[in-house]
């Protein structure tokens, strides 16, 4: 038996999932949406930029 990989993590909206349709039924409502606050504020901090077959992740320059 082999277990499915995680192969990406989002966060969707509503309409996000309306546009996936019903066969996209394995995602995990956010309650509380002030939990993920520090974490985009993180992620915000840095660009990707494709790179070969994967991407390459850099800082931001300070603008």
């Amino acid at each position: 038996m082999t277990k499915d990989r995680i192969v990406a993590v989002g966060f969707l909206t509503s309409a996000d999932l309306r546009l996936l349709g019903e066969r996209f039924d394995r995602y995990f409502p956010v309650e509380h949406e002030d939990v993920f606050t520090e974490l985009i504020s993180q992620l915000d901090k840095i660009e990707a930029t494709p790179f070969g077959k994967g991407v390459s992740i850099q800082r931001k320059s300070p603008v």
